[in-house]
């Protein structure tokens, strides 16, 4: 699926689970733990039957909308991450994980994936003191993140990191700076993604 600009909710409602950990989100599902549309309840119903081919499809597009990128991407992922050493899944996710959006998201200056790679897009961000306006770069571990300091007093940053709690464990967020930085590659139990990574490489493995 492309990186996706619709109603981040109706997609949660097809998956049957919450991938944005948002209160607003949370409530939704609670409420209508069902697909969207008119047979939603039915196709709930019918969920539990699923090939392994639909299962793992499943999984590799919860991953695609947690980390909003397009298919081709995702796929460029799994070939660089399949070539690593190690196993396939964690370096998948861990090249995910250092997307530059999605540390700007990790680090609390954005609500959301996709408000982060906005951000990015419209070059807020920094990386060691210069702008960069790619949402797909890859952090190295040692470099520094920051909002550009016209950014820093935006209602919807610092309302942001306020409701952010706490950061993974492979990053240093300094809100006094507005920065973070990133000091190791992310371990597999330090990305909290629900998603069954193994799955995505099945998908994968059986198309190459």
């Amino acid at each position: 699926m492309a990186s996706y600009h619709g109603p981040k909710a109706k997609v949660q409602r097809r998956f049957g689970e919450v991938l944005i950990p948002r209160p607003k989100y949370q409530k939704i599902l609670e409420k209508r733990a069902y697909p969207p549309g008119d047979h939603g309840k039915e196709k709930q119903f019918r969920s539990g039957r699923r090939s392994d081919y639909g299962l793992q499809l499943n999984e590799k597009q919860k991953l695609a909308f947690s980390y909003n990128v397009r298919e081709k991407q995702l796929r460029r992922y799994f070939m660089k991450a399949r070539k690593q050493p190690g196993n396939t899944g964690e370096n998948l996710l861990a090249l995910l994980e250092r997307r530059l959006d999605n540390l700007v998201y990790r680090a609390g200056f954005a609500a959301t994936i996709w408000a982060a790679r906005q951000m990015v897009s419209h070059g807020h961000i920094l990386v060691d003191g210069q702008r960069l306006n790619i949402p797909s770069y890859s952090v190295l571990p040692g470099q520094t993140i920051s909002v550009a300091e016209k950014m820093r007093r935006n209602v919807h940053v610092v309302e942001s990191m306020e409701s952010t709690p706490y950061s993974p464990p492979f990053l240093t967020v300094d809100q006094n700076t507005v920065s973070a930085t990133l000091t190791r590659i992310p371990e597999r139990g330090e990305i909290q993604v629900p998603v069954d990574e193994s799955m995505v490489v099945e998908f994968y493995t059986r198309l190459t």
